[in-house]
């Protein structure tokens, strides 16, 4: 264990202790209290360990290894074609559980959902909602229906996995003024930003960039909220911390939106952007 967390610390693994730990614990079949009864590992297991380590060492996401990623009360299954979730997105889930409470059915569509981690964490903190998940990338959307029948499985209320683009004006057409919430963890990097190597080497590239400023998406991404929130509606989009200033702004020279507001993740940098549709008409301003 002391010569794979040094390992993984020369590689520059800012974590290489707790990673150390999770492989092992993966290698093994147990969980990380559980290395506390290990004595000897066995030649194949010492060697399944040893490979998990190198490519650690060599930026493959921890995630990808292991072949899970915890979100908030979630174990979700993921690999190579989907973003990996990270913990800062559990805050906007919080919020969207907020503006759900007290209604018994609201409904909720999630824009690019990716694994589906905030699709399948609303379904499951909010038994009642009827939510949508919309992924476009086709290898992605093979991880959501995975995570999405693991779920209704495991006694969720069965989430709706669709294909399309999030800036289609066809999508979703039959929900056009009805939904209580759009969510999104949309494209947000802008073009030629430089990314960690775990992150530009293996989530995908729909996943990540949004053109020169990194919102071009989400100028669809508004187009398409506005037609399906019933007025008064919620919107939540996250976004990168050097945009805490530009998406709101976005979101108001858009039009047909109050209570713009922004949001900080745990660790106090700006994270999500939310606002309140108003309007009388699905789609109007």
């Amino acid at each position: 264990m002391a010569d794979a967390a040094r390992r993984l610390a020369a590689a520059g693994i800012e974590s290489a202790r707790v990673d150390a730990e999770l492989l092992l614990a993966h290698a093994t079949g147990r969980s990380r209290a559980g290395l506390l009864t290990l004595d000897e590992l066995d030649g194949p297991t010492a060697d399944r360990f040893a490979g998990l380590v190198e490519q650690r060492a060599d930026r493959v996401p921890l995630q990808h290894l292991t072949g899970h990623a915890p979100f908030r009360y979630l174990e979700l299954a993921v690999g190579p074609g989907v973003f990996v979730p990270r913990p800062e997105t559990e805050q906007i889930v919080e919020w969207c559980l907020g503006r759900l409470a007290g209604g018994a059915e609201p409904v909720v569509v999630d824009l690019g959902t990716g694994s589906g981690a905030i699709a399948l964490s609303l379904a499951h903190e909010h038994p009642g909602a009827r939510v949508t998940a919309v992924e476009r990338d086709p290898e992605a959307i093979e991880w959501t229906r995975v995570n999405a029948a693991a779920r209704a499985a495991a006694g969720d209320r069965p989430v709706e996995v669709l294909a399309g683009d999030m800036t289609d004006p066809r999508l979703l057409t039959g929900l056009e003024g009805r939904v209580d919430l759009v969510v999104s963890n949309p494209p947000y990097v802008p073009d030629g930003a430089r990314l960690p190597r775990e992150v530009a080497d293996h989530d995908p590239p729909l996943a990540l960039w949004g053109g020169p400023d990194g919102l071009d998406v989400v100028r669809g991404l508004l187009t398409t909220a506005a037609r399906l929130l019933r007025p008064g509606g919620a919107l939540a989009i996250e976004h990168a911390d050097q945009q805490g200033t530009a998406l709101p702004a976005l979101v108001r020279a858009h039009g047909g939106w109050d209570d713009v507001a922004d949001h900080p993740d745990l660790a106090g940098r700006p994270r999500f952007t939310t606002a309140r549709r108003v309007g009388t008409t699905p789609g109007g301003d």
